[in-house]
């Protein structure tokens, strides 16, 4: 048999799931410290205002239950951004790919400000569904503060897609840090004080997590020029409505799923609201730890729709459910070790973040419920990553908005507050929504693949 006619050995089932579960690990790594420093300015956030009290951490909560359902809205534009710039770096067109990137910041700043204004007008309505009237007192210059942090936040988002698309996924890691590092000297100077001031309190961590979050946006602009300089990209040339289109088009589409998913968050994290202050500080501790958490299964939700999309582009879709399957291999493996800490750490993690002992009793027991989630809610996120990447949307959302507002929500106030199981009822009834979203998106793959 000549070298020619020898057959190429192939790689047994066990070695290419191991192969592409190395691949979404490299590439999921980059996104998901990235995402993780954007959750760290919450965390950052709740851990310095903790000790002005439990009516502070309460106002916090409240005002990070509905940045949820902006950011969610907002990071599907990017997400549909990042797209777009990625087709562009692909053709090596430097011109089409720098009027995709004024277009892109241009949608940016727009549905940003949008944004602001929008959660601006909604304030008002807390006081409607029964948020604390003693909370509420104490968050108008936070929940203005926070407001505003939107609009840097989009466009900040934005120019990391293009770092992530031109190959560069490590500047927009050192961005999202650098606005951390800024968020926590100016969290302890405008909340705390120094030298003889005695700080702005809960407005100064709006403030701080603002600046920190601007601060950050400018320096992506200045590594944006140094990038045009290097590569003598061409100057841009004009305003292309249809790029336009197509990003709105695109980003609305990608935005419902997001949306869907962080409102109905945002929506069970508000109805702790209806048992008090001390439910609402208990929330803000749980969701400041598992929003961090979250950024591992999102970052590969990511990464899981990039390897999708690249076997669908080279026509090879053999490959697609060893893909699934080593993702699915890679977000169990994390979510089981996210559980043995969680159970490890609860009580640790709740006293340390508060010394009222209402509060960190509440905690303890929710981060119980959090943790019986873990799984449920990373495989849905992957599978979601998964139909991204095959441009199958519809449905999946479709599934999605059934399993959270049909499913979880009713199920979560009728265990809450019909049955009495208190604040932990909402979450295993939200729970529930997870593993209905996790079981169907994963049988609607297999089934078809």
């Amino acid at each position: 048999m000549t070298a020619e006619q020898t057959p190429r050995p192939t790689r047994s089932p066990t070695c290419r799931l191991v192969r592409e579960a190395q691949h979404i690990a490299r590439l999921a790594f980059p996104i998901v410290v990235s995402l993780a420093a954007a959750a760290l300015i919450g965390v950052v956030d709740t851990v310095m205002v903790a000790p002005l009290g439990t009516l502070p951490l309460a106002a916090v909560s409240i005002t990070t239950s509905a940045l949820i359902i902006f950011y969610s809205a907002l990071f599907g534009f990017v997400s549909a951004i990042g797209v777009r710039m990625a087709e562009a770096f692909g053709k090596s067109n430097d011109q089409e790919l720098i009027t995709t990137t004024w277009i892109a910041l241009f949608v940016a700043l727009g549905v940003g400000t949008l944004g602001t204004l929008t959660m601006l007008a909604v304030k008002p309505a807390l006081a409607w569904i029964g948020q604390p009237l003693e909370v509420l007192e104490l968050l108008g210059g936070y929940w203005v503060s926070m407001s505003f942090l939107l609009v840097p936040f989009t466009v900040f988002y934005a120019l990391k897609a293009l770092f992530d698309a031109i190959d560069r996924p490590w500047i927009g890691v050192g961005l999202a840090f650098f606005a951390v590092g800024c968020n926590i000297p100016a969290n302890y100077v405008l909340i705390h004080g120094v030298w003889g001031w005695s700080g702005l309190g809960l407005v100064g961590a709006g403030i701080a997590s603002l600046v920190s979050q601007t601060a950050s946006l400018v320096l992506a602009f200045v590594f944006l020029g140094r990038w045009k300089t290097r590569w003598n990209v061409a100057s841009y040339s004009g305003f292309d409505w249809s790029e336009l289109r197509l990003q709105l088009k695109e980003g609305s589409v990608i935005s419902l799923g997001y949306l869907g998913e962080g409102a109905a968050y945002a929506v069970a994290g508000l109805m702790l609201g209806w048992f008090g202050a001390a439910a609402l500080a208990a929330h803000q501790i749980v969701s400041a730890v598992s929003d961090v958490i979250y950024m591992v299964p999102l970052g590969i939700s990511i990464a899981i729709s990039i390897r999708v999309a690249q076997a669908i582009g080279a026509n090879e879709k053999e490959r697609l459910r060893p893909i699934v399957l080593a993702s699915l291999f890679v977000v169990v493996s994390w979510m089981s070790l996210v559980i043995t800490g969680i159970l490890l750490a609860r009580a640790p993690l709740a006293q340390g973040l508060s010394d009222d002992a209402d509060v960190v009793a509440l905690a303890v027991s929710m981060f119980l419920v959090i943790a019986a989630m873990q799984i449920a809610d990373g495989v849905q996120g992957t599978m979601l990553g998964v139909f991204r990447g095959m441009t199958d949307n519809r449905i999946p959302v479709v599934i999605t908005l059934v399993s959270y507002w049909i499913i979880a929500l009713p199920v979560g106030y009728v265990l809450g507050f019909v049955l009495d199981w208190g604040p932990n009822g909402v979450w295993i009834g939200y729970g529930s929504g997870l593993g209905l979203a996790a079981v169907a998106l994963s049988y609607r793959f297999f089934s078809r693949v």
